[in-house]
């Protein structure tokens, strides 16, 4: 498991988030980060963990050929990275990441019964208890 992985927990909306709904990250020639992140782990639920999340983005991003990916991601990992309490989606686009027993990683809008569901302390897939944290605060 990578340093950034989660496991059944629920990563809520920053408490600093104006946002009062799930909004899509804006589409662009060159995605940003949180568009690439949203993609992810929006358009495939429960398939990642949050460190495939994060260095996929990141070698994606880079460019990383597929047959470098492996080398890439052990050196990537060798040294700290941030979680996903600091993606945007949680802090700007309202949108909270549920961690499976598996690490495995959805996002869930804000306005959502699934988002309430899981703010409260249950997993929307199978009704198990969830340890529950906040996505990083925007200012301090």
């Amino acid at each position: 498991m990578d340093n950034v992985d989660y496991v059944n927990t629920f990563i809520a909306v920053a408490p600093d988030s104006a946002a009062e709904t799930g909004v899509t990250p804006p589409a662009k020639e060159n995605p940003t980060v949180a568009a690439r992140t949203f993609e992810l782990v929006h358009g495939h639920p429960y398939e990642f963990t949050s460190g495939d999340v994060i260095f996929t983005v990141w070698a994606d991003r880079r460019n990383v050929p597929a047959e470098e990916r492996d080398a890439a991601r052990a050196e990537f990992y060798s040294k700290g990275q941030p979680c996903l309490r600091s993606s945007d989606l949680g802090k700007r686009y309202g949108w909270g990441i549920h961690a499976d027993a598996a690490g495995r990683v959805a996002a869930y809008a804000i306005d959502s019964p699934e988002y309430a569901a899981l703010a409260s302390g249950a997993s929307p897939t199978d009704g198990s208890v969830v340890a529950i944290t906040r996505a990083m605060r925007s200012s301090r």
